[in-house]
């Protein structure tokens, strides 16, 4: 590893806000029918980033986070193919908004499940992850996000 295990924990933590953050802005542009360039291409660069830093952990056996890492990889290669490459021109333009969604969700997804092992008053509601609060957590951010991402394919025209 090439910074300490503080260091590039920090590192990964701050590239997923950053990732979160412009994500949700360019959700908010799909909403409004807006592009914002600079602001997709940060959310792109620092979500692929933090899927890749994601393996970098010490790890014996694949676990679910990496699984979860994998899948937004070969999202967000959709993403940046359909935005870059195909332009969004045609069905790229709804294939861009979905993956860009999808792959934002799951920055989402692993927030909530960080936020129930870190956060004393969400861990004791579900230690195991298995318990109620923590489905009702899952429930409610999937169904926001199919909601927010049927949205953006329906408002987003901008090409």
């Amino acid at each position: 590893m090439l910074f300490g295990a503080d260091t590039y924990t920090n590192v990964h933590v701050a590239l997923s806000l950053v990732g979160i953050a412009t994500g949700l802005l360019v959700l908010g542009g799909f909403l409004a029918d807006r592009r914002l360039d600079a602001l997709t291409a940060v959310f792109l660069v620092t979500t692929i980033a933090t899927s890749v830093t994601g393996f970098g952990f010490p790890f014996g056996i694949i676990l679910p986070s990496h699984i979860v890492g994998a899948i937004s990889l070969v999202v967000l290669a959709i993403a940046v193919f359909a935005r870059y490459w195909a332009r969004m021109r045609s069905h790229w333009r709804w294939v861009y908004v979905i993956t860009a969604t999808i792959a934002l969700y799951l920055n989402v997804f692993v927030l909530v499940v960080q936020l129930f092992l870190k956060v004393e008053s969400l861990h004791e509601l579900a230690p195991t992850q298995s318990e109620p609060a923590f489905a009702i957590a899952h429930g409610i951010t999937f169904i926001v996000f199919l909601v927010l991402g049927f949205l953006s394919v329906l408002r987003f025209r901008s090409a």
